[in-house]
């Protein structure tokens, strides 16, 4: 019931961004004298709708979008004589682009919005800082592991590490006196040992020694490969986990506007990566699709995100569910600002060439030239929606057939 309630909740998450996309659309056009038609969210057939003013207001079907309706968007627009005035092609280039930035903005105020939330209620998480390779997490007890990648029964009670004294943040340096470099070396130095083992860990500024009594337990992983097997081996667990991530520090209302507007810009950064390493991540894709390991750092798809917001709810990490939301809203704006039709930056792109060109004309005493002929864009703009169409139909497949999984 958990993941059902997050994955519905995530995907509603996904349509009110989409639909405050178009909104901003929407309002920046209004407040520049632009005539707005119609405004609705989803596509397919029309469920139902109202008109206010001059703005018919609906849903559709398909909530897999939105769409907002300006008047002469472009100069191929049909357009009632008298409105002609009022048409998008024919306004002020601020005007234009204030417009076409609009619904960026609104992804990207969205998601710092939720950042803000995260950093009051949760804390924001230290993502340029990263823990030692050898710090610990949460010690915990043993769980018994299955074959082939199998769901780990559960377990409950202290585990060995947590009743020797171990800790959340411990850096392990030592192992029964052989120095400790990586997890592997934890690994390996643990499992192979029989009887009690001193852990010599650094914790606030001190050394300290911990003897552990190791469980005996079966383990289905490749001592090399690490992949899950159907070949059963006895090992020591002592119920210790690498610690991936400091642990988030909390703001009040005030402070967290400056770190989450820091934080806003780590993410940026992460997210401009992201896009850059598209193309090249078909091959993984692929790789998911056809039967091979996914990769944890693969795009997803609408859907994708929706089962990650499902299986965070389901696990009470509803500070996750919120990140990975605003995390969609900044790829979202970030998507939408590539100088490709039909995306906005496709269009701003378009209305900044017209100024440029209108400023070279005039510097040689020409007249301004006539607005951008869409028809001769046509072509490269389907060329984009194919390329884009069929990388989400990847995205989705993999997703439904090979899901990146947040918990095993």
């Amino acid at each position: 019931m958990g993941f059902a309630i997050g994955f519905v909740l995530f995907a509603l998450g996904i349509t009110v961004s989409v639909a405050l996309h178009e909104c901003g659309h929407m309002w920046a056009a209004q407040a520049t004298g632009m005539k707005v038609r119609r405004y609705f969210i989803g596509f397919g057939p029309k469920v139902f709708s109202f008109r206010r003013g001059e703005t018919e207001y609906g849903l559709k079907a398909l909530p897999l979008g939105g769409f907002c309706d300006i008047a002469g968007m472009t100069a191929l627009d049909e357009i009632d004589p008298r409105d002609l005035d009022r048409a998008m092609y024919r306004q002020a280039t601020w005007k234009r682009l204030v417009v076409m930035f609009g619904g960026i903005f609104m992804n990207f105020l969205l998601g710092f919005l939720l950042i803000m939330l995260m950093a009051v209620v949760w804390g924001l998480p230290r993502l340029s800082d990263t823990p030692p390779d050898t710090m610990i997490g949460t010690p915990s007890c043993v769980p018994t592991e299955q074959p082939n990648g199998q769901k780990a029964v559960p377990c409950t009670g202290v585990g060995p590490a947590e009743a020797a004294g171990l800790k959340r943040g411990d850096l392990v340096t030592a192992i029964a006196g052989t120095p400790i470099k990586s997890w592997d070396d934890l690994q390996k130095n643990t499992q192979n040992k029989s009887g009690p083992i001193v852990y010599t860990v650094k914790r606030d500024g001190q050394t300290l020694d911990f003897t552990v009594v190791p469980q005996q337990t079966v383990t289905y992983a490749d001592p090399t490969t690490k992949k899950l097997t159907d070949t059963p081996r006895t090992v020591s667990k002592v119920g210790i986990g690498q610690m991936l991530a400091y642990d988030p520090v909390k703001y009040n209302v005030v402070s967290a506007i400056p770190a989450s507007a820091s934080f806003t810009g780590t993410m940026f950064v992460n997210v401009a990566q992201s896009l850059a390493h598209m193309p090249a991540k078909v091959v993984s894709l692929w790789h998911a699709v056809t039967g091979g390991q996914r990769d944890s750092d693969t795009p997803i798809s609408v859907y994708g995100a929706s089962r990650i917001g499902g299986e965070t709810a389901e696990h009470g990490l509803w500070n996750v569910f919120v990140l990975t939301l605003a995390s969609l809203n900044f790829f979202l704006g970030a998507f939408n600002l590539l100088p490709l039709l039909p995306l906005d930056g496709g269009h701003i792109a378009v209305v900044l060439y017209e100024k440029l060109r209108n400023l070279l004309r005039g510097r040689r005493g020409l007249p301004p030239g006539a607005p951008v002929d869409y028809l001769k864009l046509l072509p490269a703009t389907y060329v984009v929606v194919v390329i884009g169409g069929a990388y989400t139909i990847l995205t989705l497949v993999a997703d439904v057939v090979n899901p990146i999984k947040l918990f095993p």
